[in-house]
């Protein structure tokens, strides 16, 4: 078997179940050294329990490799720190930061509470960018000091927040804000040696078996959504082979994956002086756009999304 990510260290966010796990085993089979970090909530936040991350530690060292549990909440700043610093303690370096923690609180925009907003963003938001801010400034003074890292870091945006889905519009907004930070990273890291990218998985786990249509799917369904498929990628990416690939969305469902393209400038017009006088312009520019796109990444027209018909 080979060796991809030999000796370099990980800390996987988020590693206790699902797709952090499968990310966290995948990577230790292949060399990396991993820190296992989970707080160990429910899919709504609520609770706490390292078992799940220690369970995966477990698997680890019995197939050889070495990892550690942190159980730190990723949207506490403190908290984040401490996590990076103590893959530094441990293993002497650090290499690859997956952002993966997340919650999920599915409520129509009229029912959603201000706390079911405030806790998805919360960990989504706040927890990819307090273990970045952290691991960021440590790959910076390396950088300065002269040891110019060959660093990874891969968020974890979605589906819902890049294409948009029904019911999960806290869910959403934090997922597309992760794929504009993950862009904006990218760039202001790129003299640091350090690539950020982001991915946006369909899988099925626990976060998704209850989502409408999901507890319908088959078990060759279930299987070909299988969470190893995202962490296959997500190793690649996490690898030195991937080091000229930077600023990327990629959507990746099952043995699928490909580029997705951000916002870019559509059909454009002249405005004219007066609001009175802008239903031309506007009918022209919007009937010549490519339409949204729906929850599998392809323009099309539907309910509750901009036709062209102005």
């Amino acid at each position: 078997m080979s060796r991809l990510v030999e000796g370099r260290v990980a800390i996987v966010t988020g590693a206790g179940r699902g797709i952090g796990r499968e990310h966290a085993l995948m990577l230790a089979a292949k060399g990396a050294k991993v820190v296992v970090n989970d707080l160990g909530g429910d899919v709504d936040g609520s609770g706490g329990d390292v078992s799940p991350a220690q369970t995966v530690v477990n698997e680890i060292e019995g197939m050889g490799g070495e990892a550690i549990v942190n159980g730190g909440n990723v949207a506490d700043f403190n908290d984040a720190e401490a996590m990076i610093q103590q893959a530094v303690d441990t293993f002497g370096r650090l290499d690859i930061l997956i952002n993966n923690a997340g919650i999920l609180r599915d409520r129509m925009i009229f029912k959603m509470e201000e706390s079911d907003w405030d806790a998805v963003i919360n960990v989504h938001l706040k927890g990819t960018y307090a273990p970045t801010h952290h691991a960021a400034k440590y790959w910076r003074e390396q950088s300065k000091a002269g040891d110019q890292p060959d660093a990874r870091i891969i968020n974890t945006s979605s589906p819902s927040g890049i294409y948009g889905n029904v019911g999960q519009a806290n869910y959403g907004a934090a997922k597309a804000g992760i794929a504009a930070f993950t862009t904006i990273v990218a760039m202001e890291l790129a003299n640091y040696g350090v690539t950020a990218n982001a991915i946006a998985p369909a899988a099925y786990t626990r976060m998704t078996e209850n989502l409408p249509g999901w507890d319908q799917l088959t078990d060759e369904q279930k299987g070909g959504m299988d969470p190893r498929w995202i962490a296959n990628l997500v190793t690649w990416l996490a690898s030195p082979e991937s080091a000229k690939v930077t600023g990327r969305v990629f959507d990746v469902v099952g043995d699928r994956v490909g580029v997705s393209e951000g916002w870019v400038l559509g059909p454009q017009g002249k405005q004219t002086d007066e609001p009175d006088d802008m239903g031309d312009i506007m009918r022209e520019i919007c009937n010549s756009a490519r339409l949204n796109s729906n929850m599998f990444g392809q323009p099309q027209d539907g309910n509750g999304r901009p036709s062209n018909d102005v």
